[in-house]
C-alpha cells in the first residue's frame, strides 16, 4: 500500500487529480495541515452490488416521487419550493 503525505493546499489546488488518484491508483493520500495529519483519502473496500436491494429502492423513490407529484402545486419548482423555506428562516 502506497501512502503519500500532501499538504492541505495542495489538496485543495488539486482536488481531482488527487481523487484520480485514490480511485484509479489505490493510492492512499494522508493530508497533513500545519505538521498533523488531519484527514486520510483511502480507495473504498469493493462491495457486491444487490441488485434486487437496489431495485426495491429505486421503485420506492419511483413511489415517492409520484405521491409527492399528487399534492405538489402547479407551477412551483423544486428549487422555488427550497428557496421559500430559507427565506422564512
Amino acid at each position: 500500500m502506497t501512502i503519500t503525505l500532501i499538504t492541505a493546499h495542495e489538496l485543495h489546488e488539486q482536488t481531482q487529480a488527487i481523487l484520480r488518484r485514490v480511485r484509479e491508483q489505490g493510492e492512499t493520500i494522508e493530508v497533513v495541515d500545519q505538521g498533523t495529519i488531519v484527514a486520510r483519502l483511502v480507495p473504498p473496500e469493493p462491495r457486491d452490488v444487490d441488485l434486487e436491494q437496489l431495485a426495491t429502492i429505486w421503485a420506492e423513490r419511483d413511489r415517492l416521487a409520484e405521491e409527492i407529484g399528487k399534492h405538489w402545486p402547479e407551477g412551483v419548482s423544486a428549487v422555488d419550493a427550497v428557496r421559500d423555506v430559507r427565506r422564512d428562516r
